[in-house]
């Protein structure tokens, strides 16, 4: 079953977070991997596979043109909903660990050329995501 994928999606996940003061650290910046908690994250993936399933549904429906569009007006709502959902979860597991942590600032890895500690580990823990469900 091909996954739900949004060009959206990463940018949306996409977090910048002021945390506490640092302390004994070479650097106050850390980063987080979203790709690999996106490609890891059963949460995100059953989200996406949802989505994904239900507009295949909504397309290949015999509804109206127009019954069609609301279908999909109410589902691109819902994938807001979850989209927010699963950022928040993010940001908190990020923030948590930057506190923790003592990190000034939590960036996306996507987004950063070099530099930081990588938080990618903890956060997955806090989001539960197991070693063997990580695959990376």
């Amino acid at each position: 079953m091909k996954r739900f994928t949004s060009a959206a999606g990463a940018p949306a996940l996409c977090l910048v977070l002021a945390a506490g003061c640092a302390t004994q650290q070479t650097t106050t910046v850390a980063t987080v991997d979203l790709s690999r908690i996106q490609a890891n994250w059963p949460k995100f993936i059953n989200y996406s596979n949802q989505l994904a399933s239900d507009t295949e549904a909504i397309n290949r429906s015999s509804s109206t043109p127009q019954q069609k569009e609301r279908n999909l007006a109410a589902l691109r709502s819902r994938f807001v909903t979850m989209q927010n959902e699963v950022t928040d979860d993010v940001r908190v597991a990020a923030q948590r660990v930057a506190n923790d942590r003592h990190f000034k600032l939590v960036v996306t890895r996507q987004f950063t050329g070099y530099g930081g500690v990588d938080i990618t580990a903890d956060v997955e823990k806090i989001l539960n995501i197991s070693e063997k469900t990580a695959g990376s």
